[in-house]
């Protein structure tokens, strides 16, 4: 092509013109047709039926830059190493629409406030206790039942060209703290929704926002998570300066979508990764990851102990169909909240499905680490034979089975895909006795004896059960009972429904059955509940895939207030905004206030973008 331009210049005016068009022809000839690009490499995948892949309809409304950026560096890397740059940008331009994903700057906080979190109510977490009950006492809640009829919208903050609003919000100090798909992490008032700061993080941060003291440091207090790269964090948390940042995991498919747990100055960070997404991908030497947990200083990031979930490093285990090496065993990575149990000194981790073979003991299995060292005190696993990647189980297909994923295991050791998503809770009995209550994909909750190496107490079937069934992320308690919360999104079983069942003994104290839902039908219109639950003295609440947020009584499950999400929003930072599906963390309640993110593309859900905060007063 240079040699063309050269002669071009050189020739004569006639000629020069001649080679001028040639070149542009030649140029046109060069740039990649993205339609055809994404036919031959992504359709498979996006335009097929399982719902845990977005839809092309869905990343329509990402920006080209969002699209690009996921194939280059992003959850989508993997994929997009096998195109050019040019056939990157080629997809991203088909699909994406134009503009960028800088946050808007109206709506900023005019006046400086105090921030104080040792004082007033706060949810800090993923729970607001150590033991992931996500229970908020009255004096933090500051919310009765009697109020909860009484709740409405106060304010809605918009996230910028984002499809996914599923970040868990947290309270502290008058300040919700809340990250984002694009990775801005923002601390807004709790009252007004203005933003005080943002923080742009090296990917998109899932996670809650955990705040605590500074050690050493009178007054100072931190904000800690991880983003999609499997980063952790810590921010200055009354400024959003950056203390420090360290990588986790070097695996390109890890991520880090469980909310960290601080305690004694030690933050414990879960890995998850994203590389059970490979199944369909015949060139993919699928897999290698191994999920852990990490144990860092507070004060510095510096690494105190990591654990694999399964400890041997993978090895080759044959041949897919293409000639592509899969290695094994990988997988049950975690993907939920660590509980702290200062009693017996550990932390408590749930653990997902294996990846690939040879099946391990710790795979969907509730897993006991010593906090100081990280050594693993007893496992206790439920499903024993659960090796999957996507692509290869088809029951839950809402068309046509597609052709078999490349890089599936063999056919005895195929599992139902039950992993926990369900993040482990440690309550206590009235007689004193502590358990570990956890629900499962595969529609049962669980209740394990801690002082018995997690032997299982009691088992309650909520759901059927299946890849985007039974109970998703996150389960809650409060004295008496545990709440598990129906998904069974795909499936001839009608989804959601919300159990209340008896801590002491596994026996139903209520259920009450999915209503109509709130958006109509199609796509993601339904009433399971993917999201995590969350109680207050008398009401638990809900996020629902059909956009709904209701509270139901914890006496007998009668319906005490509802709020429908799937409008239009005006927003205090001026971005457009819109409700939908709302899934992976649920509704936080401190000081009067119910905060809660809206729009969900993927999971059979619906896209969406906003930050809804409702009062009383």
């Amino acid at each position: 092509m240079v040699t063309i331009i050269l002669l071009a210049l050189a020739a004569t005016p006639t000629l020069r013109v001649s080679m001028l068009i040639e070149l542009t022809f030649a140029l046109a000839m060069q740039v990649p047709d993205g339609a055809k690009m994404y036919d031959d490499h992504c359709a498979a995948c996006h335009n097929g039926s399982d719902p845990r892949t977005p839809a092309a309809s869905v990343l329509r409304q990402k920006t080209a830059d969002e699209i690009l950026a996921a194939l280059a560096t992003g959850k989508m890397q993997q994929q997009g190493a096998e195109l050019t740059d040019a056939e990157r940008r080629a997809v991203a331009s088909f699909l994406g629409a134009t503009g960028t994903a800088a946050s808007s700057e109206r709506g900023r906080c005019t006046a400086a406030t105090s921030f104080d979190p040792s004082t007033g109510p706060k949810w800090a977490g993923w729970s607001n206790d150590l033991g992931n009950t996500r229970f908020q006492p009255a004096a933090q809640a500051g919310l009765t039942a009697d109020q909860v009829p009484k709740l409405t919208l106060k304010w809605a903050f918009g996230f910028p060209n984002a499809t996914t609003a599923r970040a868990l919000p947290t309270v502290a100090g008058g300040r919700v703290f809340v990250g984002s798909q694009s990775g801005i992490v923002y601390a807004l008032d709790a009252k007004t929704g203005c933003t005080h700061w943002t923080f742009q993080a090296k990917g998109p941060v899932r996670t809650g926002i955990v705040i605590g003291p500074r050690s050493g440091s009178a007054g100072k207090w931190t904000a800690y998570f991880g983003d999609g790269r499997a980063n952790a964090y810590a921010l200055d948390a009354a400024t959003g300066e950056q203390l420090w940042t360290r990588n986790l995991e070097e695996h390109r498919n890890a991520n880090i979508t469980g909310t960290p747990t601080l305690y004694q100055q030690r933050l414990y960070v879960p890995i998850a990764s994203s590389e059970e997404g490979q199944g369909l991908n015949a060139k993919y030497e699928c897999c290698t990851f191994r999920g852990s947990l990490v144990a860092l200083d507070a004060a510095t990031g510096s690494l105190v102990w990591k654990t694999y979930t399964i400890n041997a490093e993978a090895k080759p285990v044959g041949k897919n169909a293409s000639g592509t090496t899969r290695w094994g065993p990988s997988g049950a990575g975690i993907w939920s909240s660590p509980a702290i149990d200062p009693k017996r000194h550990v932390v408590y981790a749930a653990t997902g499905n294996m990846y690939t073979e040879p099946q391990q003991p710790t795979s969907d299995a509730i897993m006991a680490f010593d906090l100081d060292s990280g050594a693993i005190k007893w496992t206790s696993q439920v499903t024993a034979k659960d090796v999957f990647v996507v692509g290869c189980n088809i029951t839950f297909s809402l068309a046509a089975p597609p052709a078999p994923a490349a890089n599936c295991p063999p056919a005895e050791e195929l599992g139902p895909d039950f992993d926990f998503g369900n993040a482990p809770i440690l309550a206590t009995l009235g007689d004193g006795r502590d358990i570990i209550v956890a629900g499962q994909k595969s529609g049962v909750g669980w209740a394990f004896d801690p002082d018995k190496r997690g032997a299982v107490l009691w088992q309650y079937r909520a759901g059927k059960g299946s890849a985007l069934g039974g109970l998703e992320f996150g389960s809650a308690a409060d004295a008496d009972q545990a709440y598990f919360a129906v998904s069974d999104t795909i499936g001839p079983n009608p989804p959601g429904g919300l159990h209340a069942v008896k801590l002491s003994t596994g026996e139903r104290s209520w259920f009450t059955p999915p209503p109509p839902p709130k958006c109509g039908s199609g796509r993601g219109c339904n009433a399971a509940i993917l999201a995590a639950l969350s109680v207050i003295p008398g009401v638990v609440f809900t996020g629902s895939n059909d956009g709904a947020v209701r509270g139901y009584s914890t006496k007998d499950g009668s319906l005490l207030w509802e709020y429908d999400t799937n409008r239009d929003f005006e927003t205090v930072n001026g971005v457009p905004a819109k409700g939908a599906s709302i899934s992976g963390p649920g509704p936080t309640i401190a000081g009067g206030m119910v905060f809660i993110n809206s729009g969900y593309g993927a999971l059979g859900g619906r896209p969406g973008n906003v930050l809804l905060a409702f009062g009383v007063q």
